[in-house]
Parts: structure tokens; sequence; C-alpha cells
């Protein structure tokens, strides 16, 4: 295997699942006729449809019932991607609301302090220790937070949803040893009953907003939305170090960032600036961190 060729498909595969998250905004704005829930009640069934299918034309059905097998066999282990599935449903409900809503800024700011919640959860969790970057960086952060809590008097609790929920969802999934596709799958199928029964309550309650109608057209592919960008980045992940992998994550709040501004024309004043400056040196300061990192260590972590 020519590792060089390995690594820059990587690359793509990472920056591929990031520019396809940085869009999605776009995608949930198209079928604005819809409840947020709605759309993430059938977005869980069909993500569930689509990876189920996957499965088989990737032809992993027997890695996924070898880690059915070790789940079952491993009752912390299942209960943690059970968890998991329902935190990251919150993560895309949040987010779906968020943009339907005219938040999306405040959606970017949630995933630029993404990693910096990872690291904090590391250290409560993991006894990890932060190296003086890292809490400066996490310093900045609640700077950022706090001045837009008093000054712009909006608490960002969208920004801190999305991103404590992405990341104790990616605390969960240290703690399950199963492939990517495999556990993206189980995580769908967990949770399509929930998506199942409030599908089911709006037709019986005569709520339902889909039918004959180009928002529900676009609906219709919110599985595939939702599971190729995962499946890039789980295929990106396996060719690349994890430190540049955190580097390659900010293309998609920089794109997000940048549609609230140009594209949905979201109020952005001079408070909400410096909220993003602080939040941006955090950023820098947490970058400098993961360099640091690669350079004592430079092998693929």
């Amino acid at each position: 295997m020519n590792s060089t060729a390995e690594f820059k498909k990587g690359i793509l595969f990472a920056l591929g699942a990031h520019l396809l998250w940085g869009v999605l905004p776009i995608y949930w704005r198209m079928i604005g006729g819809i409840s947020a829930f709605e759309i993430l009640a059938y977005r869980i069934v069909l993500s569930m449809i689509f990876m189920i299918l996957m499965v088989f034309v990737l032809r992993k059905s027997q890695t996924f019932q070898r880690d059915l097998n070790h789940l079952f066999t491993h009752p912390i282990q299942l209960v943690a991607i059970i968890v998991a599935g329902y935190v990251i449903t919150i993560n895309w409900g949040t987010f779906i609301w968020a943009v339907s809503n005219g938040h999306v800024l405040q959606s970017s700011l949630g995933y630029y302090i993404n990693p910096l919640v990872s690291i904090l959860l590391a250290f409560i969790f993991l006894k990890e220790r932060f190296n003086k970057f890292e809490s400066l960086a996490i310093l900045f952060a609640a700077i950022g937070v706090l001045y837009m809590t008093i000054r712009v008097g909006e608490f960002p609790i969208i920004s801190l949803m999305l991103a404590f929920s992405f990341g104790i969802y990616g605390l969960l999934k240290k703690l399950v040893q199963v492939e990517a596709i495999s556990g993206i799958t189980i995580e769908c199928i967990v949770t399509a009953p929930a998506g199942l029964i409030y599908m089911i309550y709006l037709w019986q309650t005569h709520q339902a907003s889909v039918g004959m109608n180009m928002d529900t057209f676009w609906l219709m592919f919110s599985g595939a939305v939702t599971a190729i960008p995962l499946i890039l980045f789980s295929a990106g992940a396996r060719r690349i170090p994890l430190s540049l992998t955190g580097f390659i994550q900010y293309v998609s709040p920089t794109l997000i960032f940048l549609l609230g501004i140009f594209v949905f024309k979201e109020q952005f004043d001079v408070h909400q600036f410096v909220t993003f400056i602080f939040i941006w040196i955090g950023i820098a300061l947490y970058s400098i961190s993961q360099y640091v990192k690669m350079k004592r260590n430079p092998r693929p972590e």
C-alpha cells in the first residue's frame, strides 16, 4: 500500500466531510416548510435505512455482525453506543432548529469551540492534563462566552449545546471498540424507534407536514446527507494523524460562519465580532498546542 497515496486520500476524505458539513445549513433551509423536529425524525429513520444499505453495498455485513456480537458481550460498550446515538441526535436536532430559526452564527460558534470542550471533558472524565496553550485556549473561549452573555445579552445556549453534545458523543465513542460503519449504523438503529414514534404521532394527530411537495422531496435525501460525510470522515480519520484531523475540522464552522453572514444575512455587530475574536484566539492557541504535540510525537495517532 502506498502510504503517501493513502495520506493524500485521507486529507481529501476529511476535507470532503467538512465541506459537506459546512454547507449543510443551505440544505436544511431548503426544507424550511417542515418543522425542525419532524425533519429530525425523518433524518434518523432515513439515516438508518441508508446505513443498513451501506453495510451491504460496502460488504461490511460480516464486520457488522462481529461488532454486534462484541457489543452484546460487553454491556458497558453497548450502553455507551446507545447513549451516544441519542446524544448525537440531540446535536442534529439542535443544529436543524438553529438553522431553521436564524441562529447560523451561533451554530458556527458551537463547532469552533467544540475541540476546546472536548479537551475540557477529557480533563474531567479521562484525567488528562492541559498544557499551557490548552489552558489559555479554554480561558479565552470562556471569556468569549462570558462577553457574549454580558455585552450581547444572549447566553450562547445553542453554541454550548452543539459543542457539549458533540464532545460527549466523542467521549462515549472512545469507550466503544467497533468499526466506524458498524458504529454509525448501530447508533441509527437504536435511535430509529424514537423517530418512528414521533412520525406516527404526527400522522395520528394530523400535524405532519410531509406530503406531495418540494420540501418532502428534499427531505428524502436527509439520510444520505447525514451518512455520507460521516463515512468520509471515518475514512479520512483512518488515514491521517489525529492532529491533522484537528486542523481540518475548522473548515466546516468557517463555512457555516460565512454562510451566516453573507448568505443568510444574520446580524453581526461589533460585540459578536469581539466574541468571535476571543474564540479565534482560543482556537489559535489550541492549534499551537496540537502542533507542539505533533512535533514531539510525529507518528500518526
